[in-house]
């Protein structure tokens, strides 16, 4: 018979913040916070980008065309998170970069996105974090 476990908060017992979970084969543990995506969005529209939907998002910038920031509610740890990005449309491009002027930082994250015909601007782009919050 199948449970239910219903609660509001699950705390690690030696440590508050870190629960193991066992994983495929039962022969190895994956500490759960570190699997859990720590801020995503999706973005929407040609020329002034609008915030759709997202998760650890206050705002977006319009930097250029076709490069948006996203700044986050609760700040990652460093600047070495991992990032994943996806273009809505299938003849574009996104790249997570670095841009000189505006760096890899731990309070937002710069996306750019290109499409075959040379524009930069995009019908609408998605990204993910992977990494620990401060």
């Amino acid at each position: 018979m199948a449970s239910i476990l219903k609660v509001d908060t699950i705390t690690g017992v030696s440590t508050a913040g870190s629960i193991a979970v066992t994983g495929e084969g039962n022969s190895t543990t994956t500490n759960l916070q570190q699997g859990l995506a720590k801020s995503w969005s999706f973005i929407e529209g040609d020329g002034t980008p609008t915030l759709t939907d997202s998760f650890n998002v206050t705002s977006i910038t319009d930097n250029e065309t076709g490069v948006t920031t996203a700044s986050f509610v609760n700040n990652m740890s460093n600047a070495t998170y991992s990032n994943l990005g996806m273009p809505q449309d299938n003849a574009e491009i996104i790249v997570m970069q670095e841009i000189t002027s505006v760096g890899r930082a731990t309070t937002h994250m710069v996306l750019k996105t290109h499409n075959l015909s040379g524009s930069n601007d995009s019908q609408g782009r998605s990204y993910a974090l992977l990494g620990d919050l401060a």
